[in-house]
């Protein structure tokens, strides 16, 4: 699985520049987060993953399936209007699939 460890190392990086910019940027107000979906249900992701892959990223999240832009559209449209106040945060909407 070392797809899988590089994948998930590739991903931390963002939670600590996130944390940084967001103190870089809090005297002009400006809040910096970052959501972290999980496999996502879109055309990229099937062509790159086995059948058996697939499955199994279903398997690990809530309802048996991927996470879908639907899933996320409204947590970015909350962030940038009345999520204003939270900063420096990842956050986890990935139906419990997480690499955590």
């Amino acid at each position: 699985m070392i797809r899988t460890t590089s994948y998930a190392g590739s991903k931390a990086p963002v939670e600590y520049f996130t944390r940084g910019v967001c103190k870089e940027l809090q005297s002009r107000r400006v809040s910096v987060n970052n959501v972290a979906p999980g496999p996502m249900d879109t055309p990229f992701f099937y062509p790159q993953e086995s059948p058996e892959a697939v499955e199994f990223h279903k398997s690990n999240g809530m309802g048996g399936r991927l996470t879908m832009v639907q899933d996320i559209a409204p947590i970015i449209r909350f962030l940038c209007t009345e999520g204003g106040w939270i900063t420096g945060q990842t956050i986890f909407a990935n139906g419990g699939y997480t690499t955590r």
